[in-house]
């Protein structure tokens, strides 16, 4: 009996590393297709490395759905977005986790976003729903174990038991692709890679939520995109105002903006524009103060006639500015009897196409949808 026992358990044992063995994928071109201004292999602080510069790596021949994926990563103090894109679909649309080591010890040390038609709107979602404050260690090895389970997601970091951040997923549950990007200007380690699709339990999931701002324009008209130029030209632009071609209505998320990619595929350099319209019914001539925030970019156009320009980008307004989105620019609106067109012509960069606004009260109006 003892000896038929002995037998079980290395049988057992046997079958358990072999599992465990398949788990973890090797680094290497049979397994990843390896994207990068260079990369090498090598033994680097107790582990089996790629050492890989401006890079990143999708998996072959598989897609992802639900699972755990974990990895070791060696981080430094530079500026650098290493993280985990996954259930991407033809590298447009998909969710997305990376950390930001440059940020170690501050609120937005790490970013839970979607990429959706090309954008990552992370002006969005942004604050404690998406991210946490961590102090990283550089110049050695930090563990990270990424969760997901259909519409949730959890993180993980240095073998933690309790996730440091627990969200709601921002697309479509989907099979798709699996990359390891490491959006870094200097050279970097990873080692320890594993997949699991079978280890999808989460762990005291509870997300953070955030106060939607009263009172916003639920929703707007979006035209199809253009040149941003065109702007720039009164004629092009009263054009262009003519012959817009309307593509349908996009609804505020998060209780903050509307996210125009939802609906609109970006061309950073041919149609980086869109016009946002909402309507607005007055019962009498009046003056109207109107908020509003935008991403990134902005002309105001009411009846037909441009009352305002903004730039809200990354880094325009102070070296350490966002361009998060909020309620942080108004105008007064001179209102005429009946109908009134309002539209913002709204351009992106980088880090989300966004508009919102609202009035303080909406007495003697109507917003027609």
């Amino acid at each position: 009996m003892k000896k038929l026992l002995s037998i079980v358990l290395i049988i057992s044992t046997v079958c358990f590393n072999s599992v465990k063995a398949q788990k973890n994928i090797s680094i290497d071109t049979t397994k990843w297709e390896i994207k990068a201004k260079s990369y090498s292999f090598e033994s680097f602080k107790g582990k089996e490395a790629i050492n890989i510069k401006s890079g990143s790596f999708k998996l072959k021949n598989t897609k992802f759905l639900n699972g755990t994926i974990e990895f070791d990563i060696v981080l430094k103090g530079n500026r650098a977005f290493p993280g985990v894109y996954f259930r991407m679909i033809d590298d447009k649309n998909g969710e997305h986790w990376y950390l930001r080591p440059h940020q170690s010890g501050n609120p937005d040390a790490n970013q839970a976003a979607a990429i959706i038609n090309g954008v990552t709107p992370w002006q969005l979602y942004f604050g404690k729903k998406y991210s946490f404050k961590y102090d990283y260690k550089y110049n050695d090895w930090t563990h990270v174990k990424l969760v997901v389970n259909d519409d949730k997601a959890q993180v993980f970091l240095d073998y933690s038991d309790k996730p440091n951040l627990s969200w709601n997923l921002f697309t479509e549950t989907k099979w798709g692709d699996l990359v390891i990007n490491l959006a870094n200007r200097d050279a970097i380690h990873i080692a320890n890679i594993t997949v699991d699709k079978k280890a999808n339990d989460l762990v005291d999931f509870k997300t953070i939520n955030r106060k939607p701002i009263p009172k916003l324009i639920e929703k707007w008209e979006v035209s199809n995109a253009f040149k941003e130029e065109i702007l720039d030209d009164s004629n092009q632009l009263q054009s262009k105002l003519e012959n817009a071609k309307w593509m349908g209505h996009i609804e505020v998320e998060e209780g903050m903006a509307a996210n125009i990619s939802r609906k609109i595929k970006i061309n950073r350099k041919n149609a980086n524009t869109v016009f946002a319209k909402i309507e607005i019914i007055s019962d009498k001539d009046q003056q109207k103060l109107f908020h509003f925030g935008y991403s990134d970019r902005v002309v105001a156009i009411l009846n037909r006639s441009p009352i305002y320009k903004g730039n809200n980008s990354f880094r325009t307004r102070d070296y350490r500015y966002l361009g998060t989105i909020g309620l942080f620019d108004a105008a007064y609106l001179n209102l005429k009897k009946g109908k009134n067109t309002l539209i913002m012509a709204v351009s992106e960069s980088f880090g989300g196409w966004l508009i919102t606004g609202k009035f303080d009260n909406y007495d003697g109006l109507k917003i027609k949808y």
